[in-house]
């Protein structure tokens, strides 16, 4: 509020002192003479604009008519102007003939007197009504113009402040829809962790009580990882890597031996971010869609390399792509989240490479 003042004082004094500098360079150029009264004028001038002006302002916001104003109230700021007008120019004229009757040098007498060291019987003696009426109407054909230019001028500043401050509006509100709809896609991708490893866990509570104690501190760290997704946009891929690393440990549980796993991870490029849980969601869907629905072994090849500017993740797993797995909840997910945080910077697809493997490709802009 402060800084807001500070600059509104700044462009009225400033605006004034170039309205004052303009008529001095104008009135060199014309070679008109620069005596004291006319400075005086224009001192006269310059200080009661300023204050006017000033009023005209508290007139405006007191009234509830600052910009953006509403169409039919624009009659109360045009009589505005007329009386702010009117009274600038009164007070002005006024004061011209004041300064003019006490130069320091009287008119016609040559005489040299002191300014403000007057007799009251001299100013009622020497004043000359027609001519303060005359400098009136000259003064308010002057003065409306400039008055009109400095209402345009304050008008033009509030509707730009107003256009950025509904922009700004228009941005949190974006960004609020945009986290709220990655925390409720988010929210629906959790529950398929819980779901997988607590049957798992239930499994081995009798025959292994050990490994049902490993697997619930694995549970435990994919469960604290996941309560953080809804914090955080990004994570490191190491971090991503170790929640994948306690998924597949919890269903080799359910699998054995069947459930085979390799990693080509380029190392240099672990401290890159991704979005959390993302590439969690591809191994999940490779396990759904590959182990789960065939015989046999299914071998699930993790890889992570950099391709120029972009950084490549793909989980290729054993088995065929079936004609609604592009559709399922999972991978539309992952469609959605990389939509809201990268736009078409992103790229996502899934595939038959070979005869009996499939496999997603994750494509982002890399960040540090």
């Amino acid at each position: 509020m402060l800084q807001k003042r500070s600059y509104y004082w700044i462009c009225q004094i400033g605006g004034w002192l170039s309205y004052a500098l303009t008529i001095l360079f104008f009135s060199y150029v014309l070679q008109r003479e620069l005596n004291s009264l006319f400075i005086q004028r224009i001192f006269i001038g310059v200080s009661l604009g300023i204050i006017v002006s000033h009023l005209l302002r508290r007139s405006i916001i007191q009234t509830k008519l600052r910009p953006p104003t509403p169409a039919n109230q624009w009659w109360k700021i045009v009589l505005l102007i007329v009386l702010f007008t009117g009274l600038y120019s009164f007070i002005n004229s006024t004061l011209v003939e004041l300064f003019k009757l006490y130069d320091f040098k009287r008119e016609g007498s040559g005489e040299a007197t002191t300014p403000f060291i007057f007799s009251w019987n001299h100013i009622f003696a020497s004043w000359n009504w027609d001519r303060v009426a005359k400098r009136f109407l000259f003064s308010i054909f002057l003065d409306t113009p400039i008055f009109l230019v400095w209402l345009s001028v304050y008008v033009l500043w509030h509707y730009i402040e107003f256009a950025n401050a509904e922009a700004l509006k228009k941005l949190k509100l974006e960004s609020l829809i945009k986290e709220l709809e990655l925390k409720t896609i988010k929210s629906q991708i959790n529950p398929h962790f819980i779901f997988n490893a607590l049957n798992s866990i239930r499994a081995l509570v009798d025959e292994d009580p050990e490994r049902a104690r490993k697997a619930i501190t694995e549970l435990s760290n994919i469960l604290r990882s996941s309560i953080q997704v809804d914090k955080v946009e990004i994570t490191s891929l190491s971090k991503e890597l170790a929640i994948v690393k306690d998924y597949l440990a919890l269903e080799y549980i359910r699998f054995a031996d069947r459930l085979k796993v390799e990693y080509q991870i380029d190392e240099t490029i672990t401290q890159f971010a991704i979005p959390p849980m993302m590439l969690q969601t591809l191994v999940e869907n490779a396990i759904k869609h590959g182990l789960s629905k065939q015989p046999g072994d299914c071998l699930i090849k993790i890889i992570a390399n950099k391709e120029a500017s972009k950084l490549v993740l793909m989980v290729q797993n054993t088995g065929t792509l079936q004609a609604t797995e592009n559709d399922g909840f999972g991978l539309q997910s992952t469609r959605d989240r990389l939509n809201i945080l990268y736009g078409g910077e992103a790229e996502f697809d899934i595939y038959q490479c070979k005869p009996n493997q499939v496999t997603a490709k994750l494509i982002i802009p890399i960040q540090h």
